[in-house]
């Protein structure tokens, strides 16, 4: 039963971490787009979109970071010995880049608060599809546990993803 329990709260601990990571980069699109309208509507964006994100962060996106963590080492220590396992690896592996990914949007956090601009918005769009890329990989390989799934849906993921660009791409450009 407790086994139940903890993955549920493990699970429970990625949604929100993934859900804070997707929110804050968007936050940060609107912030840097504020960066280029005049005062007051500047200062009065940028204050608010740093605010949103300060708390973002510390309510929502670091304590599940924690929260997926201490669930998921207890799970993959204290129930199974899973650490020999290849799809592990590969998931521990996608797990670091997620945590760099986390890292680097507290950077990126802390720049925009001081009114600098790290990336254009255009950057930042692409920049918010890490995290669904790691998303999938980490999903497919957790669940079928079989490397080769999880690198097919990555490949997949990036195909439509591509193609998804091709297609926005082309249609933004009609528009002007």
């Amino acid at each position: 039963m407790i086994f139940f329990v903890l993955r549920a709260l493990h699970i429970i601990g990625v949604v929100c971490w993934f859900a804070g990571l997707f929110y804050l980069v968007r936050l940060f699109i609107y912030h840097t787009e504020a960066l280029d309208e005049q005062e007051p509507k500047r200062s009065i964006l940028t204050a608010q979109f740093a605010l949103m994100s300060r708390r973002l962060w510390y309510a929502i996106t670091v304590p599940s970071m924690f929260i997926t963590a201490i669930f998921g080492t207890w799970l993959m220590f204290g129930y199974h010995d899973l650490i020999h396992e290849p799809w592990l690896h590969v998931k521990l592996a996608m797990l670091a880049l997620l945590f760099g990914y986390h890292y680097d949007c507290g950077r990126i956090r802390k720049r925009l608060a001081k009114g600098e601009r790290p990336y254009t918005s255009r950057q930042l769009r692409i920049y918010n599809e890490v995290a669904t890329f790691l998303l999938v990989g980490i999903v497919f390989v957790a669940v079928s546990r079989n490397v080769g799934m999880a690198f097919k849906a990555l490949g997949g993921c990036a195909l439509v993803m591509g193609v998804l660009v091709l297609f926005l791409r082309k249609k933004l450009q009609g528009r002007k």
